[in-house]
């Protein structure tokens, strides 16, 4: 199978190489982990660990001579390579922690494919760069944004860079906030996926230059290539210095969720 890594568009990398640091989070579910202790009560298991090197294999023997950002391994290949992928193995590593089994598995050529693996349903949802699909029991569909389920996923977690002119707590307290969505929190960047699948009508944040984090540029890019109104807090395009981030299933409901940040 490795040989045949290299025969694959960016695309087909992308999607290999979140699966197979699906497969191995899936596979280490569940068992007594060892734990790397980042600081401020962050940490990585091994199976963040195992996930990221099963990831960076599969990019090595289709693109040798591209560089990789991992959440766990940092900077790998050479720093003047023209191609990075940002690889984060397991986002959701606390939620993993405790037997929930709401994570993802980030895999983003910068500016180019990307995949969002869901380890415990088998989806997996994907971009070329142009359009989203996605692929489940290896049939894929289009996917489609729409703001019909009310439901804003809000990341409560830390750091918050902008408060207090943004606060995430602010807005689910925001009175027009309860008239119009129901706020869940499920602590993965899966749920940015979810609003390119019309499960989730948009998803809010803090921080910042969020397209260059492993954490959240798969789940962007999708996001876009579905056609969903992605923007900073503030308004403006997601880049280098960007303020948060509001993806948001259409226009109507990111107007809507910007007034409230702003109002």
């Amino acid at each position: 199978m490795i040989d045949s890594y290299a025969t694959l568009d960016d695309a087909g990398i992308a999607a290999a190489a979140a699966r197979a640091g699906a497969d191995v989070v899936r596979d280490m579910y569940g068992r007594e982990l060892s734990r790397i202790d980042k600081g401020d009560g962050d940490f990585a298991t091994a199976a963040d660990v195992a996930a990221e090197q099963a990831i960076v294999g599969v990019i090595r023997a289709a693109r040798p001579d591209d560089a990789v950002l991992g959440e766990e391994g940092g900077q790998q290949g050479t720093v003047a390579a023209a191609r990075q992928w940002l690889v984060d193995p397991l986002c959701g590593t606390l939620n993993y922690a405790v037997g929930a089994m709401l994570v993802a598995v980030n895999v983003a050529l910068r500016d180019g494919a990307a995949a969002v693996a869901d380890p415990f349903s088998d989806a997996l949802y994907l971009t070329d760069g142009e359009t989203a699909w996605l692929r489940h029991r290896e049939v894929d569909t289009r996917l489609a944004p729409t703001p019909a389920s009310h439901l804003v996923d809000v990341n409560l977690d830390p750091p918050f860079p902008h408060a207090p002119g943004f606060r995430a707590v602010d807005l689910l307290a925001h009175p027009r906030f309860a008239e119009r969505f129901r706020p869940r929190v499920v602590s993965t960047s899966l749920a940015l996926a979810w609003v390119a699948a019309g499960k989730r009508a948009a998803y809010v944040t803090d921080g910042s230059d969020l397209a260059g984090s492993v954490h959240f540029a798969a789940g962007i890019a999708v996001c876009r290539a579905a056609g969903c109104v992605v923007t900073g807090i503030d308004g403006e395009p997601i880049g280098q210095g960007g303020r948060g981030l509001v993806a948001a299933a259409d226009a109507g409901t990111h107007d809507l969720l910007m007034s409230m940040i702003h109002g």
